[in-house]
C-alpha cells in the first residue's frame, strides 16, 4: 500500500518536496514512479527510480528540475520539485512494481497511491 503526501499550493517558481511512504517488507525490490495527471489530461510520467537508488529517469518536461530519491529503511521515495511552473499543476501520484527495470509507463505498475494535488499558481 502506497500513501503519498505534500502537496500543496506554491507560487511559481518554487519548491515542494513529495513523499510516498509504503508499507510492507519488500519495498526494496519495487522500482518506484512519480505520475501526473492535470485536469483534462492523461496521466503521465514524472520520473522513476530502481530499487536500490541507483537508477534514475526524468520525463523531458521536469529534467533538472525534479530530483526522485529513496530511503528504502524507512519505505519511502521522495520527488524534490524544484522551480515549479504553473503547467506542473496536476494531481501527483506514486507508483510501485516488483522490478529491476525503469517503467516508464502507468500501465507497468501495479501498486499506486492515492495522489496529491500540487497546484502552482500566483
Amino acid at each position: 500500500q502506497l500513501q503519498a503526501s505534500g502537496g500543496g499550493l506554491v507560487q511559481p517558481g518554487g519548491s515542494l518536496r513529495l513523499s510516498c511512504a509504503a508499507s510492507g517488507r519488500t519495498f526494496s525490490l519495487y522500482a518506484m514512479g512519480w505520475f501526473r495527471q492535470a485536469p483534462g489530461k492523461e496521466r503521465e510520467f514524472v520520473a522513476v527510480i530502481n530499487w536500490s537508488g541507483g537508477n534514475t529517469y526524468y520525463a523531458d518536461s521536469v529534467k533538472g528540475r525534479f530530483t526522485i530519491s529513496r530511503d528504502n529503511a524507512k519505505n519511502t521515495v521522495y520527488l524534490q520539485m524544484r522551480s515549479l511552473k504553473p503547467e506542473d499543476t496536476a494531481v501527483y501520484y506514486c507508483a510501485g512494481k516488483p522490478s529491476a527495470l525503469l517503467p516508464t509507463t502507468s500501465r507497468a505498475y501495479d501498486s499506486w497511491g492515492q495522489g496529491t494535488q500540487v497546484t502552482v499558481s500566483s
